[in-house]
């Protein structure tokens, strides 16, 4: 298995049909196997397809989880990744075995909603946060994030054509991001939806809210009055995040060369406008709207 492949993205095709001859793709979906997970309860796992504002969201759903436990201020968020205080299903395995009474229940996965384990999908106390990004930023930030991850030049057209196809870590995008939408009608209650635009055009805190009430933390009236929810967004900003040391030089996937500033580029949207053609657009907008334009689920904020 390679590196690339091992830790949930492929960049070249020869990879994934290697790999299928050893292991088919699960349920449609390309993904790094799952050891078993018995959710809690009280657990909450913020879900994503990758490059689509998971570390950012991870952060988020971490300051406000520990703000009572550590207050902002030293927060772990400043000497530590966001990968590193939320751990994956997928990645961190340490975090499948016993539970520590005091772990914070908070995890994070890219395994698309159908193959959860079942004891999140079935637990009526499992709350789910899921956000998605327009396909084309994604994509142009999933291209740039495999060139850092091999250290070479990834062909941009062979990657844009291998995406279309659903060929990429966690693909395709589509199903991905369709299985958790209607997961999200049918109990919204369960599992909020959110849109990467519409939090970064967030000028009023309205997320940042709306995340801690469906975390069950609320924000107070105190809290409010010290400007909490602020501090928070603050912390979590691309621009905080991406300056910090921790950010800019420490590895968290060690073990497969990846420095921490290869999850921080731009966080902007619309700059698939500086390097995808009329012609890619139109593609991925036409795939958007076979696979999404039945079930009233449109990008962008």
């Amino acid at each position: 298995m390679s590196d690339n492949y091992a830790i949930g993205i492929s960049t070249k095709e020869d990879d994934h049909e290697e790999e299928s001859k050893k292991k088919p793709s699960i349920q449609g979906f390309w993904f790094p196997y799952q050891e078993h997970f018995e959710a809690q309860p009280n657990d909450i796992f913020v879900c994503s397809f990758p490059k689509t504002g998971t570390t950012w969201l991870k952060a988020l759903a971490f300051a406000i989880s520990t703000r009572n436990q550590v207050g902002l201020k030293p927060s772990p968020l400043l000497t530590n990744m966001p990968h590193e205080c939320v751990p994956f299903l997928e990645f961190d395995p340490v975090h499948h075995d016993k539970r520590d009474p005091d772990q914070l229940p908070l995890f994070a996965t890219h395994i698309p909603y159908d193959s959860l384990p079942k004891s999140i999908i079935e637990s009526a106390g499992c709350k789910i946060i899921y956000i998605c990004r327009d396909p084309k930023d994604t994509f142009v930030s999933l291209w740039y994030f495999l060139t850092k991850l091999t250290d070479t030049e990834v062909c941009f057209e062979k990657e844009f054509d291998l995406f279309c196809q659903g060929k990429s870590g966690f693909g395709p995008f589509w199903d991905h991001v369709l299985g958790f939408w209607k997961a999200s009608l049918e109990s919204p209650e369960r599992i909020l939806f959110l849109k990467y635009e519409d939090m970064k055009k967030d000028h009023n805190l309205f997320y940042v809210r709306r995340l801690a009430e469906f975390m069950n933390q609320p924000f107070t009236k105190e809290e409010e009055d010290k400007q909490l929810p602020k501090k928070i967004m603050d912390l979590c900003s691309f621009g905080n995040l991406s300056s910090l040391e921790v950010n800019k030089n420490e590895k968290y996937f060690a073990e497969f060369g990846i420095k921490n500033s290869a999850f921080f580029r731009k966080g902007e949207i619309g700059d698939w406008k500086n390097h995808l053609t009329k012609e890619m657009a139109e593609t991925i907008d036409r795939i958007s709207e076979e696979k999404l334009g039945t079930c009233g689920l449109k990008f962008g904020a």
